[in-house]
C-alpha cells in the first residue's frame, strides 16, 4: 500500500503545481495601485523656484487648510505635455495645483510652460528626485491630493486624462 502512494506523489505534485500555474494564469490583474502613503502627511520638503514667474514650493503650503493638487511633471516628460490639457481644465474649475518639476532646468520648464499653459500657483525644482522618492512616486506624470492639513488623500498614476477630471474635481471637493 505504501508503495503505490510513493508512486503516485509526483503526479500529485505535478496537478498541484499545474493548478496553481493556471490558476495564476486566469485570475485577472489587480491594475490598481494603493500607495502606502495615503492617509499620511506629505513629507517635509523645501524646494527651490522651478519656473521664473512662479514662487518655489515647500511643503508647509499643503497645511494651510485648504486641500491642493501636487503634479509631478517634467519638462522632457511627453506624457506631461500630453496631460497639460486636464491640468488647465482642473485649473479652470478652481482647483489649486502646485508643481515639482523633476530633474530638470528652470529654462526647460519655462519653455514647456510657455507651450502648453500654466496652472501651477506654486512650482518646485527637484533636481535630484529626492522628494518625488519621498513620495513613493515612480516615474512622470504623477498627481496627488492633498487635504487642508497637509495629508495626501489619493494619488493618481500617470497621465490625467479628459475622463479623469470629474474625479479628480469631486476628490479635491471631497478633501475640504
Amino acid at each position: 500500500m505504501k508503495g503505490r502512494l510513493i508512486i503516485w506523489l509526483p503526479f500529485a505534485v505535478f496537478v498541484i503545481f499545474a493548478a496553481l500555474f493556471a490558476g495564476g494564469l486566469f485570475k485577472p490583474d489587480d491594475r490598481v495601485i494603493t500607495s502606502k502613503l495615503i492617509g499620511q502627511p506629505l513629507p517635509q520638503f523645501q524646494l527651490p523656484q522651478g519656473a521664473s514667474d512662479r514662487p518655489p514650493l515647500a511643503s508647509a503650503e499643503f497645511a494651510r487648510g485648504k486641500p491642493r493638487m501636487l503634479n509631478i511633471f517634467a519638462s522632457w516628460c511627453v506624457p506631461c505635455a500630453a496631460e497639460s490639457e486636464q491640468l488647465l481644465a482642473l485649473a479652470d474649475a478652481g482647483v489649486p495645483i502646485d508643481g515639482i518639476a523633476i530633474r530638470d532646468a528652470r529654462e526647460d520648464v519655462d519653455g514647456f510652460l510657455a507651450r502648453w499653459g500654466n496652472p501651477y500657483a506654486h512650482i518646485g525644482l527637484d533636481a535630484r528626485s529626492e522628494v518625488q522618492l519621498s513620495l513613493g512616486s515612480s516615474g512622470v506624470p504623477e498627481t496627488f491630493i492633498v487635504d487642508g492639513q497637509g495629508r495626501i488623500v489619493y494619488q493618481h498614476i500617470g497621465d490625467i486624462r479628459a475622463e479623469d477630471v470629474p474625479n479628480l474635481i469631486a476628490l479635491w471637493r471631497a478633501a475640504q
